[in-house]
């Protein structure tokens, strides 16, 4: 664990990591983790939040993107219609701190993407950073396996769909299970008695999700 902390660390200080506020990272994130807004428009977003008015602009897939939500270390975004993009600032030591982004597209379930970076968008490793949990970890701990309704229930489980959340007050990342979703309403009686009813949560320590 040891050795995976330093690596992480000679990661972010070769990139030359530097404290920010998440506006500065916002706005020097690379066009091509957000194609619909350009440089120039997300600076604009920016502005229109801290003014107090509808930060909410025109988009190039002729839609429009609004900023949700902005603080020092938090930014929610609604990109499209059917897309929201959710970072934070992780903080490490010495005034360094990772960047977490969530891509959540609703298509029509939501499932997400996470991704990491240091404050200059150079990609970390996600591995090092939190560990994935299984499908397995949503089915309730005393549900029968052995049980004919849970084989056929859950064989009807066969996408894995995640929403990703992070929380703009605290540093924690909250996993719902969103394969259930895309069941019709009669599947998802049927296997809603396995799941359990409550998400993963992850809290940042130190140098990754736990």
């Amino acid at each position: 664990m040891k050795r995976l902390f330093l690596s992480i660390l000679l990661c972010v200080f070769v990139c030359g990591m530097k404290a920010q506020d998440m506006d500065a990272v916002f706005v020097a994130m690379p066009d091509q983790y957000v194609p619909q807004l350009e440089n120039a428009w997300r600076k604009d977003l920016i502005d229109l939040y801290n003014s107090g008015k509808e930060a909410k602009l025109k988009n190039t897939m002729n839609g429009f993107s609004t900023l949700k939500k902005l603080t020092d270390d938090y930014l929610l975004l609604q990109v499209t219609e059917r897309s929201t993009v959710e970072m934070k600032l992780l903080p490490l030591v010495n005034d360094t701190y990772v960047v977490c982004m969530i891509t959540t597209v609703y298509g029509p379930v939501p499932d997400s993407q996470v991704e990491f970076f240091t404050t200059d968008w150079k990609p970390l490793n996600p591995a090092d950073l939190y560990t994935p949990v299984s499908a397995e970890w949503f089915i309730k701990d005393d549900a029968d396996k052995n049980r004919t309704a849970f084989s056929e229930a859950t064989a009807r489980l066969d996408m894995d769909l995640r929403k990703y959340s992070l929380s703009p007050d605290d540093q924690t990342l909250t996993v719902e299970y969103t394969t259930p979703q895309y069941l019709t309403k009669a599947e998802r009686k049927q296997v809603e008695p396995f799941l359990k009813s409550t998400p993963k949560v992850y809290t940042w320590e130190k140098f990754h999700f736990k």
